[in-house]
């Protein structure tokens, strides 16, 4: 795998089983309920800080929920879910707002449509909108992170061809990539694109490793040690394609981590996940 940008089919013996990650996580199927019933509770105990369903399209899925701090916030964090652009909404992740809040941001997670209803081009234009109408209400800084195919989604939002107009690029200060597929190519040898139905010409478009990347954020990519390899891999290949020496792009490796609870450290205001989301302002 010396040159990851050129795919060689034959890296892996099984493509399903490289983005297999349950099948390697102890208790994996206790996450969804899990993280479903900590958001439900971190929603009560916000109470009026919490505005749920606004909508920033006409789908009954382009909805955003907004979570405030007290007092003003200092920006605005925007969080989107993974699942294979198939899976779950934004309320299965509420919980994970608290470390932004526990440093004063405001935080928006938006549902999008999933496949096959919508194509992985459709959805990462649905975040374009979503993210637009956050900063038509916002005035402060915009920091994006995902966690797999939501990381995949911003990191696409700050590739060229733009997504964004100029002005709302300048604002996105920093984006951080949580376990995130960076090239789609590979997803063409997977059963699951017979959901997906990527083609080579959409997979080479919206893959953010084959773009090149907007000036302004600063962008990280950060997995876990104990993830597949192939999400490893993926997050090199961002942070090789992406490096520059007046820009590098940080590729973090959290040994312990898995790919199912890696995303807990977003709800710890005090991990490194949130200081790097927010630290350009502090």
């Amino acid at each position: 795998m010396d040159n990851l940008i050129d795919l060689d089919p034959s890296w892996y013996e099984d493509w399903d089983d490289e983005y297999a990650n349950a099948p390697y996580i102890p208790g994996a199927s206790d996450y969804p309920d899990r993280w479903a019933g900590d958001a439900s509770t971190f929603r009560t105990s916000l109470g009026d800080r919490a505005e749920l369903d606004v909508a920033y399209g006409a789908h009954p899925r382009e909805r955003f929920d907004l979570f405030m701090p007290e007092g003003s916030p200092a920006g605005l964090v925007v969080f989107v879910h993974g699942g294979y652009w198939v899976r779950f909404d934004k309320s299965d992740w509420s919980h994970l707002a608290a470390g932004p809040i526990g440093r004063g941001w405001a935080v928006a997670m938006p549902s999008y449509v999933l496949a096959p209803e919508a194509t992985i081009t459709e959805i990462g234009l649905q975040m374009a909108a979503a993210v637009q109408a956050l900063a038509q209400r916002f005035s402060g800084p915009l920091a994006l992170t995902g966690h797999s195919a939501g990381g995949h989604l911003v990191t696409r939002l700050v590739a060229e061809e733009d997504l964004l107009p100029s002005e709302t690029v300048e604002r996105i200060k920093a984006v951080v990539s949580i376990s995130g597929v960076h090239d789609l190519r590979p997803l063409m040898l997977t059963s699951m694109n017979t959901t997906l139905g990527l083609t080579d010409r959409e997979a080479q478009a919206e893959s953010p490793a084959l773009r090149q990347p907007l000036d302004g954020p600063t962008v990280t990519c950060l997995v876990g040690g104990r993830e597949r390899p192939e999400f490893v891999r993926q997050s090199e290949l961002l942070a090789a394609a992406w490096s520059s020496d007046d820009r590098p792009v940080g590729c973090v490796i959290e040994a312990d981590r898995h790919h199912f609870d890696i995303i807990e450290l977003l709800a710890d205001p005090d991990s490194a996940l949130v200081r790097t989301l927010v630290s350009h302002v502090e």
